[in-house]
């Protein structure tokens, strides 16, 4: 496998109108960001897996059959007997960005035990992918760790995306000192400019972004800022990469997954010794673009962009 990716696997409910009788539909679209990545990579030609948990109920199903669809392998999806398949409903403000409601106390992703991690899976892989999430509950982070070590024994890149949810932690210091440990053991990092604020207390994203990097010594780090485009972080070099934007933007759900997987999809084909600034500039056009592109439509898991699409793009907003 080229990627592995641990961590939640869910419904996100987006917001499709109103009824006739003036109810309000939504939407159930598959998502879960190391799902996410993971099928962007697919669609840029990659062979990925998922480990994870959801409920033996229709959700569960539905999600199975929709990871399965995009070629992602789940041999390591299990099912939990009692405990429900995740839900988050996502509320679209007018500016594009989102505010989750999840139903989540517990979900099954929480329930993944070590003992149902699929050790062949994460020995196999060139890189194995995960986020916080995965560590708002003991059991879940057992087994996160658990693969992490797997991982690193194998020699495998460790990449890491904390993808901060408040709502879902018991309290905001759990969650820095969570992702603390995620930032100690990844070789690549995907974070948004306001998880550098969060984490560093910089409003400024480039000193934050530098903290970090004296702290753990991270080798390739992208941040995200938004409509206002991403750097990234090599070998004490910093390289911008310009924003793309639509006018057919709809709503902003898994834009930091298609960027992460495009990051992703570079690191494979260069190596983490592999990058020129030139390489680290068509890398980030290349994922603003994809990323911006994936803003056009509901959900992420389903509609992630294909090669054509993303160059197509790219030469249309040159």
């Amino acid at each position: 496998m080229d990627v592995v990716a641990l961590g939640e696997l869910l419904i996100d409910f987006t917001d499709n109108g109103v009824s006739e009788q003036g109810n309000h539909l939504f939407e159930a679209n598959p998502g879960g960001a190391p799902c996410n990545v993971l099928s962007c990579l697919q669609k840029l030609g990659h062979s990925t897996a998922f480990i994870g948990k959801v409920g033996k109920d229709s959700f569960g199903k539905l999600l199975q059959a929709a990871v399965q669809e995009q070629g992602i392998c789940t041999d390591g999806l299990r099912f939990d007997e009692e405990i429900p398949t995740t839900l988050a409903f996502v509320h679209t403000k007018l500016d594009g960005d989102r505010d989750f409601s999840f139903y989540r106390n517990p979900g099954a992703d929480m329930m993944l035990g070590k003992e149902e991690v699929s050790l062949e899976l994460v020995q196999s892989a060139k890189i194995f992918h995960f986020g916080s999430l995965s560590m708002t509950s003991e059991r879940a982070e057992m087994a996160t760790r658990y693969a992490i070590e797997t991982a690193k024994e194998h020699g495998n890149w460790v990449s890491f995306d904390p993808n901060l949810r408040p709502p879902l932690w018991k309290d905001l210091q759990t969650a820095k000192e969570k992702i603390q440990y995620g930032l100690s053991q990844c070789d690549i990092l995907k974070i948004s400019d306001n998880e550098v604020e969060f984490m560093t207390g910089q409003k400024d994203m480039e000193k934050g972004v530098l903290q970090l990097l004296e702290q753990y010594h991270i080798p390739l780090v992208c941040a995200t800022m938004g409509k206002d485009g991403s750097k990234a972080f090599y070998r004490g070099g910093i390289v911008t990469g310009e924003p793309f934007h639509s006018q057919k933007t709809i709503e902003t759900t898994g834009a930091g997954d298609t960027f992460c997987g495009c990051m992703l999809h570079f690191v494979l084909q260069h190596g983490l010794n592999g990058f020129t600034q030139e390489i680290l500039q068509e890398m980030l056009s290349y994922a603003n673009a994809a990323a911006c592109l994936v803003t056009t439509k509901k959900g992420a898991l389903r509609v992630m962009p294909s090669v054509s699409e993303i160059e197509s793009f790219r030469k249309e907003n040159r």
